[in-house]
């Protein structure tokens, strides 16, 4: 009997390439499985399902593990306004964990003797399947085709031709993850330092050209309303801002970082609704927390960012961090208004019962109504002794 491998399936090109590779060349029963975090519909899933049994998978399953991602990882990565170098909201980085345990509890079930991915070997991604299978499952070996061969993408192609395999390889030639949390895309022109991406690359198209201003409501840091209309759950509002902001071409940019395995790194990415949220969520919170729980904030979400990238998230110290995060976030409550643009967005300001810029106390340049000019010049000069006493003993 054929043994059991359950292969991580995107109906990609690595991916496609696998499932010829191991159940034609290499002998194995192949199951295919996706694990769904928000980036693709019901047709999306049908097709995938499709060419799996086509290319010649024994079974293939869809895993929808949106909700979980987002209960588990995304409102936390809101909550520390986590952008990576200050740039990419980690789209795939943040995913791939929890992709990586549906695919291994589904080879647990069905009794598989191995798994597989279609990372390279030179890629953060095989860190992240690899690590998260070793700790959850270490008895269940792990094939890696793309990475043991050192195969390019035009050398996949060749083979998929080769044994019949007749698809849209043009379109192939670009790496293109989905999410709900935003795309990747990576290709030819983000293997070198110089060349941005072409227009027709990136899967969403400038099609919006008036102007437009949406009105986001939040409760307790996650995004609850959007122009007054409530949304069931944190992904169902995600989506909806993602449908209305991404035909203004919102959210491009190209991220360079440093990868797990210590090369430098670039892809492209699309993000319209996570950047707008996270942007959203930062001035909200710039108006509803004290200047010492944004710093401490901002510290920790840096560390949790970097945890996420780097595919630590299964260490315990995640969950002291997301109990911080989410303990800041009882008074961040209100409404964030956000002009849409060809290409860009606008904050424009917000309304909140916790606004801590109430003018109670005074408004900032104008005027003063819990203290007097007498106390501030008492305040300064006190404030002032430690610099006076430096600049005093070390005349220059």
């Amino acid at each position: 009997m054929k043994e059991k491998l359950v292969l991580a399936f995107s109906g990609g090109l690595d991916t496609s390439f696998c499932v010829k590779y191991l159940a034609e060349e290499k002998g194995y029963e192949v199951y295919t499985a996706i694990a769904n975090t928000g980036g693709f519909n019901e047709t999306d899933l049908q097709r995938i399902e499709e060419k799996a049994y086509r290319l010649g998978a024994k079974e293939h399953v869809s895993i929808d593990i949106t909700q979980e991602y987002y209960d588990k990882c995304i409102r936390y990565m809101v909550y520390g306004n986590v952008l990576r170098n200050n740039t990419y909201p980690i789209s795939v980085s943040s995913e791939r964990v929890f992709q990586a345990i549906a695919i291994i509890e589904y080879a647990k079930k069905i009794g598989a003797k191995y798994v597989a991915h279609g990372s390279t070997g030179a890629g953060n991604d095989q860190v992240r399947f690899d690590l998260t299978f070793q700790v959850l499952a270490p008895e269940i070996s792990i094939i890696t085709p793309i990475r043991d061969l050192s195969l390019s993408r035009d050398e996949e192609i060749n083979y998929l031709r080769e044994h019949g395999v007749d698809d849209d390889f043009i379109k192939m030639q670009y790496s293109i993850n989905q999410g709900l949390w935003g795309t990747s895309i990576g290709g030819k022109e983000t293997l070198t330092s110089d060349k941005p991406l072409p227009e027709s690359a990136y899967p969403t198209q400038l099609k919006a050209a008036e102007d437009k201003v949406v009105s986001l409501g939040f409760e307790k840091g996650e995004l609850k309303t959007i122009d007054g209309k409530a949304y069931s759950s944190g992904p169902a509002a995600i989506q909806a801002l993602e449908a209305i902001a991404a035909p203004y071409a919102i959210g491009r940019d190209i991220h360079v970082g440093d990868t797990i395995i210590g090369i430098k790194g670039r892809v492209g990415f699309e993000a319209a609704a996570p950047l707008i949220i996270i942007k959203a969520h930062h001035l909200l919170e710039k108006h509803t927390l004290s200047k010492w729980q944004l710093y401490w904030k901002e510290q920790l979400a840096n560390w949790y960012g970097m945890f996420l990238h780097e595919a630590l998230y299964l260490d315990p110290v995640m969950h002291n961090i997301e109990t911080f995060l989410e303990n800041t976030q009882s008074t961040v409550n209100g409404t964030v208004h956000v002009a849409l643009k060809p290409y860009r967005f606008e904050l424009q300001g917000i309304e909140s019962n916790n606004d801590l810029m109430s003018s109670v106390f005074g408004k900032y340049g104008e005027e003063s109504k819990a203290w007097t000019g007498e106390e501030v010049k008492g305040f300064t000069a006190i404030l002032g002794n430690a610099l006076k006493i430096y600049h005093t003993v070390n005349k220059k």
